[in-house]
């Protein structure tokens, strides 16, 4: 059993341009406590009560695209992340995050997703998967390379807030994004079998892990995590207990959206107790057009609002 007050929600970004700390964190809060204000005005006390943190590198992340010669204009992309929050704030009825709705937004597209489907399998098998990787994410290939000094620091910083967090004792709710997603996963596979890591933190674990548009069931990204080249006893993280994924559909970084299936070793060997795998409609408009990989989007949705809700009422003391 456990109290409200030592529970700790943890958020994990993605890759891409990222606004200020300050900035994200406010509009990653505010979209996930407005999901749970739609959905279970009850909660909401509760939610206000947890710890809820970012686990923030963005910094790192801008440094690097600016030093490959891109852009950013962060006023910009803080504005148009606060018009998508501000549209998906006036849907009042967690049943119009459907397919209808989803149907009539501006610039919907599967073709990105179908061409992640039709293309990762041919090009991961002749070797061409990392250089097109590195085309049109620049940031997430370099992470992948894993050797890099980039890679090292993201870890870091993710690292740092999670340990913190095992280190108070808290029941934790690790929610993580797309690139985010992989980064955690390396630092759960670190703190699991590093020998410095693992003998302070053996025996923590992560009670609930939330990924959300996770590039996990890929195989090209699978190739890339650490763990890959172990055997089953050290392949995988053995400090989650329950985990909860959420694709999206037409989200091409989920294009393989279940994992369960990819990770099914892990419950044959008692690593995990549950993979659970959910499809939904993310009604996210992002520069005037559908954006189904938005954060914002999978953050107020009904099924994370009501996993997020689950998590805090489970076995609380109040």
């Amino acid at each position: 059993m456990s109290t409200i007050s030592n529970r700790s929600i943890l958020v994990v970004h993605g890759r891409d341009f990222k606004p200020d700390e300050d900035a994200l964190t406010e509009i990653t809060l505010t979209a996930l406590r407005a999901g749970v204000q739609r959905d279970y005005p009850d909660c909401v006390d509760a939610l206000d009560s947890v710890s809820k943190d970012l686990a923030y590198f963005g910094d790192l992340t801008n440094e690097y695209l600016h030093s490959q010669g891109r852009r950013y204009d962060e006023t910009l992309d803080l504005g148009d992340r606060k018009n998508a929050l501000g549209s998906l704030k006036t849907i009042q009825v967690r049943k119009r995050f459907g397919i209808r709705q989803y149907d009539r937004l501006p610039g919907k597209s599967a073709v990105r997703e179908f061409c992640a489907d039709i293309g990762a399998p041919v090009l991961g098998a002749v070797g061409l998967a990392m250089p097109l990787i590195r085309l049109v994410s620049k940031d997430c290939a370099e992470y992948l390379n894993g050797k890099s000094d980039f890679a090292e620091k993201v870890r870091a910083r993710v690292r740092d807030k999670i340990c913190e967090k095992m280190r108070r004792g808290d029941k934790i709710l690790l929610m993580t994004h797309g690139l985010g997603c992989a980064i955690a996963y390396d630092v759960l596979w670190e703190l699991s079998h590093d020998p410095e890591l693992r003998e302070e933190f053996d025996d923590c674990k992560i009670d609930t892990w939330l990924t959300l548009g996770a590039p996990l069931g890929d195989s090209n990204i699978r190739k890339h995590i650490k763990g890959a080249k172990e055997k089953v006893e050290a392949r995988f993280p053995t400090n989650v207990i329950s985990w909860h994924n959420v694709a999206a559909e037409d989200d091409y970084a989920c294009h393989d959206n279940t994992l369960a299936d990819d990770f099914k070793k892990m419950m044959d060997h008692r690593l995990v107790s549950a993979v659970h795998d959910y499809r939904i409609y993310n009604l996210a408009v992002r520069y005037g057009k559908s954006n189904p990989h938005s954060s914002v989007g999978y953050y107020i949705h009904p099924r994370v609002a009501k996993i997020v809700v689950d998590w805090i009422n489970a076995d609380v003391i109040e």
